[in-house]
Formats: structure tokens, sequence, C-alpha cells
């Protein structure tokens, strides 16, 4: 029998704590390079060369040796690096070669009235030229939590977009707490928006004729996603998100789905109890897979590499708090079961380069570039 309040067991059942996965085996991390203050996100080029965020405003060019060149491109919008605020996500867009258009998001304004934003710019002769800002969250928040911010191409060359909730409790936006504006179709905060190449609404949006909604939501009920992944034969859209404490989410992302944030959830606030006591509904998508306690989810990668064959077909998810990534093992998309490469530090993004390799940036302000490599 308890000893404690009856509150308290209660509270101590649902943080049940998960047995940690096994260790992946026959895989060791090299050093690619160091040097990087809080880096964010890495994107190739068509060159083999790389493009590497860092968070403080700076983007980085690697070259294919693996240098990393000391002076950091010019051109870079102003961002507000405070908080979880910066220079976030990079993308090349799917035609680079012919047009040189680099897509960035960021945070923007001061810590009292911020938002996401995206531009674009072409890259020539090591500068950004040309910088257009091709969208802004409509909505300024307070503080500096929650932006999202990860940007994943489609085959259309249409591109998906993360906005975060705006943060936790006591944050206050409209008429309540801002992360129920997750649920709200008139707001941006909780959404995965589709957007086509010059940032305007795509025509295909589930919600792009409809009154009283916002024309480029793709999906609602989102607390903050920051990693994006896509299987190019399936055309498979994943996601994974940080819930509070515990209910981190892997989902499966469909147009016009739900995925409940904050109304049907797992979490719990960071004082206790229970964010709600909804776990299931039958207009909420439910996730393929939950992490508590929270593993903090970053990076998210779709594997089809040659160097680890057992491995293709899976995802790879990167976990701030653990310093591990996780790979979560897929069968027609079905979760199967997760082991765990443990890096010994925060990891930002996970992504698979173009010569077959996994990639994981370590968020430090030393961080490092690292691949993995069979041992």
């Amino acid at each position: 029998m308890c000893r404690w309040t009856v509150a308290l067991c209660a509270l101590l059942g649902a943080l049940a704590v998960e047995a940690a996965p096994p260790e992946a085996q026959g895989w060791r991390a090299e050093v690619v390079t160091r040097g990087l203050e809080h880096p964010w996100a890495i994107a190739w080029l068509p060159d083999g060369t790389a493009l590497i965020s860092e968070r403080p405003g700076r983007l980085r060019r690697l070259a294919t040796d693996g240098r990393l060149d000391p002076t950091p491109i010019e051109g870079v919008p102003e961002v507000l690096a405070e908080g979880q605020g910066g220079l976030l996500d990079v993308a090349p867009h799917p035609d680079f070669a012919r047009n040189r258009l680099v897509y960035l998001s960021y945070a923007e304004g001061t810590a009292r009235a911020n938002r996401t934003a995206l531009a674009r710019a072409r890259l020539v002769d090591g500068a950004l030229r040309d910088l257009e800002r091709l969208y802004a969250n409509p909505g300024r928040k307070r503080d500096t939590q929650h932006f999202g911010s990860r940007i994943l191409w489609l085959d259309d060359d249409s591109l998906l977009l993360s906005i975060g909730d705006g943060g936790n409790p006591p944050i206050r936006f409209a008429d309540g707490l801002i992360r129920e504006q997750a649920q709200r179709l008139d707001s941006h905060f909780g959404k995965i928006l589709r957007l086509r190449a010059d940032g305007s609404p795509h025509p295909d949006n589930p919600w792009y004729a409809a009154g009283g909604a916002r024309a480029a939501i793709h999906s609602l009920g989102h607390r903050n996603i920051q990693g994006l992944a896509r299987d190019p034969a399936s055309g498979r859209v994943w996601a994974n998100e940080h819930g509070a404490r515990g209910g981190d989410e892997l989902n499966r992302i469909t147009p016009g789905a739900n995925y409940g944030w904050p109304e049907v959830t797992t979490s719990h606030e960071y004082w206790g109890p229970a964010i709600s006591n909804v776990h299931q509904r039958a207009d909420v998508t439910a996730p393929l897979l939950e992490w508590t306690p929270s593993k903090a989810p970053s990076g998210l990668a779709y594997y089809s590499g040659r160097y680890f064959p057992a491995w293709r077909g899976d995802l790879f998810s990167g976990a701030l708090k653990f310093g591990e990534v996780r790979r979560i093992d897929l069968e027609n998309g079905v979760v199967m079961g997760e082991e765990r490469l443990t890096i010994g530090t925060r990891v930002r993004d996970v992504r698979e380069g173009p010569d077959g390799h996994l990639y994981v940036l370590t968020d430090a302000p030393d961080g490092a570039l690292l691949r993995i490599v069979p041992d």
C-alpha cells in the first residue's frame, strides 16, 4: 500500500518510467567537424558541400572534405537569438542547382513579441542575395518558447513548415493559454503548414477555402514539432514532437488530421498534474509511438542508405534530453521496436547525407557534426 497521498501515488503511476530500449550494435560515431555554436540543422547542396545553421544567427559552409569555412555566409536575416529562438532550419530548394534558392526558418521580433518566420535567398558567390521573407506567423507571442520551424519539401516543390504552440503556462494569447491555439483553425500556432515555394498557402490544403480558417493549415493539434521526415518512395510523412513532462510523440502526418494537443495527451505539466484526462478521442489521430519520460525529440531522418542494410526504411529520431538517437524499426508504417545509439551529448539534428551515411549534429557551445559508420 502506498504511504504517500493518493494524488501523489496517482501521479507516480501516470509517469511510470518506461524501460530504455537496447543499444544498437555494429556502429560508431566519428567526428567530421567541431567548432559549431549550437547548430540547429544541416542540409547538403548538389556539389556535396553542406550548409549548417547556428542558432545565434550564422549560416556556415562545410566543404566536402569536412573543413568548416571560418567565415559565415553573409546575408542571413536578422534573428531573435533568445531562449529557443534564433536561426533554425535550412533547406535548399529541390531545384537548387538551377535556381540557387535556400530557405531558412527563424525566430524574429523581441522577447515580448516574436514569431516564426520563413525566408529565402539565392546563394551566389558565398553570400545570400535577394533575401525575401515569405511567411511570418500572423500571431506574435510573448516569451521565447516553441517555435517549431522544421521544413520538409514534398514532391511537387511545396513545403511543410511546423509552427509551435507558443509556449507553456502561464503564457497567454487572446482569451486563454497560448497552447490552446493549437486547436483553433483561425490560428497558426500548433500547426503544420503547407506552403507553395513562394510562401503562399497551397490550394490543396484542407481548409484552403473554408471561412474562418487559415488557408495554410495542413494539420493541427501539435505542441512543438522539431523533426519532420518523408519516405521518398511511399510519400509518407512523419513528425516527432515534444510533449511537456512525458508524452512525446511520433506521428504519421496526414492532411486535415487533428493530433490532439492539448486536449488529448498523456503529457503532464512540469509541476505535476495531467494536462488532460482524455488520452483518446474519435476525431484525434493516435500517435504511433509515445515516449515517457520525455526524450525531448529533435531532428528526424528516414534512412535509405547502403551502409546499414538492416536499417533501411527505419526512422532515426534525435533526443536532446538523453543524448542519443533512437532507431525506430518500421514495417509497412507500423512501429515494431526501438534501439538507441548513445551519443553522450544533446542531439539537435539527424539527417541522411548524400553519401548514404547518417549524420548527427550535437547541440552545444562547441557543437560537432558526427558521422555514423559501421563499426
